[in-house]
């Protein structure tokens, strides 16, 4: 389906379009916020059930945008009161989407260490405990590892 550009041409139809886009942007601000508290707090099942509502938003927002880019002229010159309201909407929309960037990457690198971590303790078990010609304990012989099964369902 492709997004609605249809032409905007009066100002109270500019009001609700810049209206309409800014309420797809809180909506989908509350949802990001929320997300970015619950992986915080280790909440992840939690976090990842906001998901489809979060698509569907996003879904929104595109084709809103798409609108909003199609008429961009007219709605500053016949609504500029509403289009720095919802300016300022998207800067404090950016900031949050920033913090719950970085909140999901620390969580990912502290999963993926602590996985490495396990998969290197599980291989350090599993290979005999011998000294090489060196006189030291051998590594692991990464031809001789299993794998270790991750489930991503959360």
């Amino acid at each position: 389906m492709s997004p609605d550009t249809s032409a905007v041409t009066t100002p109270a139809a500019a009001k609700q379009t810049i209206e309409t886009v800014t309420g797809v942007i809180g909506r989908l601000h509350e949802i990001i916020e929320r997300e970015t508290a619950l992986v915080q707090k280790g909440e992840v099942r939690n976090a990842a059930a906001l998901g489809p509502a979060k698509a569907e938003l996003a879904g929104l927002l595109f084709g809103c945008g798409e609108r909003l880019k199609a008429n961009a002229a007219f709605l500053l010159q016949a609504a500029p009161d509403s289009c720095a309201a919802l300016k300022r909407t998207e800067e404090a929309f950016r900031a949050a989407l920033q913090k719950n960037m970085v909140v999901l990457a620390t969580s990912h690198a502290v999963s993926e260490g602590i996985v490495r971590r396990l998969s290197g303790d599980l291989a350090r078990k599993r290979s005999p405990q011998v000294y090489g010609a060196t006189g030291r304990t051998c590594a692991p012989n990464a031809k001789h590892g299993q794998p270790l099964a991750v489930s991503r369902v959360l």
